[in-house]
């Protein structure tokens, strides 16, 4: 909960732990786990199996195998052409930077698998503390975090028990919602990008829907989309249109997924927003230039970054920090929506 304090992770083992349980000395732990040559076979056996046994995860450094401190923090990403992404990045880095720390991150491109790969690199090679996206990861990840003894940090959703920076993504999608049904709407689509181990996509679409009830309202099956990511809303909005009687308005996972949508309306000489609204996501640099300019919710990326590089950092030096810290979105109201028009209600 908000008021969670957190104490200092506590540290996992170190070089001379491996050495100590193979009776051998932290030079002879540095030479065999950097794959040097002259290692006598049965010592080499006996650091490999005292490394295992203790849970030790090798650095890439030497500094890293005595110390546990790379002057370094890893970030594993979705999708590195998101422009949310980069922008959370971005402003971590600089938090980091002012530290004395230096950033390595990585794309998993919406993949489970190949996000515990980046990240598992990353511990390899002794990062001091690990920034991740969303609360669902792979089932061994945070038990190979907890091996290597560092802090964590997950971004862009709540959690109910890990430290995490973010916002009610189905809270957000609701205000959406609850807006355009304010303005007269009944007929509401949504259009998200893939939901398959994405917290932060399904939450908005649930939240959509429970506005949507709580009004009396449903969403209609042929009204609601997943599409890959990127401008795949023309493709979205097409579908959407096959499905019999198309709604008044549509609530996009993205910016980049509105953008489509609009273009694939204006091909079919529909009216934004005299015949469909259209609600983006992420409040992207383009966003207010858009003809008309698009009305968003804005995720406060920048803000996001410097909160999870301040709780590393504070974490790395051993300080207690709050768990949890929200950031709340914010709906920016643009152009691109106004009460339906004339294809009805």
């Amino acid at each position: 909960m908000p008021g969670d304090i957190l104490d200092p992770p506590s540290r996992g083992p170190v070089a001379r732990d491996v050495a100590r349980r193979a009776g051998v000395s932290t030079a002879t732990v540095s030479r065999v786990l950097n794959g040097f040559a002259g290692v006598r076979a049965d010592k080499r056996e006996a650091v490999m199996r005292a490394a295992q046994d203790l849970g030790f995860v090798a650095n890439g450094a030497a500094r890293a195998l005595s110390t546990r401190r790379f002057m370094a923090v890893g970030a594993v990403v979705p999708n590195i052409e998101n422009e949310a992404f980069v922008r959370v990045l971005s402003s971590f880095q600089d938090r980091l930077r002012q530290a004395g720390y230096t950033l390595v991150a990585a794309n998993a491109g919406y993949d489970l698998e190949d996000e515990l790969r980046e990240a598992t690199f990353l511990l390899e090679r002794g990062v001091d503390g690990l920034m991740l996206v969303g609360d669902i990861h792979h089932p061994d990840l945070h038990a190979r975090i907890a091996r290597a003894g560092i802090p964590m940090v997950q971004t862009f959703s709540l959690s109910r028990e890990r430290p995490c920076v973010g916002f009610d993504n189905a809270a957000s999608a609701a205000r959406a919602a609850n807006y355009l049904m304010d303005l007269g709407h009944r007929r509401i689509g949504v259009i998200s990008g893939l939901r398959k181990d994405n917290d932060r996509g399904g939450a908005r679409v649930t939240g959509i829907a429970a506005a949507l009830a709580a009004r009396g309202l449903g969403l209609a099956p042929e009204h609601d989309i997943e599409i890959s990511y990127g401008i795949g809303g023309r493709d979205g909005f097409r579908q959407m249109l096959a499905g019999g009687e198309p709604p008044t308005a549509i609530i996009c996972g993205t910016d980049q997924i509105a953008f489509g949508a609009m273009i694939e309306a204006r091909a079919r000489g529909l009216s934004i927003p005299g015949d469909l609204s259209v609600i983006g996501h992420n409040d992207s640099d383009f966003a207010p230039f858009l003809d008309p300019p698009l009305t968003t919710i804005r995720i406060h990326s920048a803000e996001i970054g410097h909160a999870a590089g301040d709780h590393l950092i504070a974490r790395i030096q051993g300080k207690p920090v709050v768990r949890l810290t929200e950031i709340d979105a914010a709906l920016i109201l643009r152009a691109s929506t106004a009460p339906p028009g004339r294809r009805g209600t």
